[in-house]
């Protein structure tokens, strides 16, 4: 029996869920917090993430210990501190700051589909990383990357490009990851063994 199914997330222990949806056959890894995040169908993160004010979009390989929409501190102010905004934490009579926390959910990081983010990679609020990119581990990404291009480092800079640009702008429109479940099952053949460039000659 499959062990991913539509109708619900699988999640191994020790996570923290708060205010977020999953699409199907979703699964979240061991001790991993996902909180204000949207993660679509076939996604999937490894032990120890940290996904926050996120748009994960569907066949999303997330490994082990990345952090995604890593929050910022206000520089601007005189100080950094948690005590600025947590301020219940540290008084009776003071409440925390809404306004700060609202900031920061609004600051949306977007994982495109079919993508591939390494361990112990970093992604910052307002980077958008496009359909078919791959994030080398350990990167930390701070600007947005293009579609079917592969990015490393810190701060992360284009190592090459995934696939051709024509062959790039072919799988976009192909947009196989639309596919409904059963589709994806008969094609899953040729997923297996076919260059990406004999997939689109068949399929397009």
């Amino acid at each position: 029996m499959a062990r991913l199914k539509a109708e619900e997330p699988f999640i191994h222990p020790d996570c923290t869920i708060t205010g977020s949806r999953f699409g199907a056959y979703v699964e979240i890894g061991a001790g991993s917090r996902v909180a204000n995040a949207v993660v679509g169908d076939y996604s999937y993160c490894d032990r120890t993430c940290d996904i926050a004010n996120a748009e994960i979009g569907r066949f999303a390989n997330i490994a082990s210990f990345v952090r995604i929409g890593a929050s910022d501190h206000p520089m601007e102010k005189a100080s950094l501190h948690h005590f600025l905004y947590r301020s219940a934490s540290y008084w009776d009579d003071a409440e925390d700051d809404a306004e700060w926390f609202n900031h920061r959910a609004g600051r949306t990081a977007s994982i495109g589909h079919d993508t591939w983010i390494g361990h112990g990679a970093l992604i910052k609020p307002d980077v958008t990383i496009g359909n078919g990119a791959v994030v080398a581990a350990g990167s930390v990404v701070t600007k947005d990357v293009s579609p079917y291009t592969i990015v490393g480092g810190n701060t992360a800079k284009v190592i090459r490009r995934r696939y051709p640009e024509a062959v790039a702008e072919q799988m976009m429109e192909l947009a196989w990851w639309d596919w409904n479940h059963a589709a994806l099952r008969a094609a899953l053949p040729d997923f297996r063994i076919l260059r990406a460039e004999e997939f689109l000659e068949k399929y397009s």
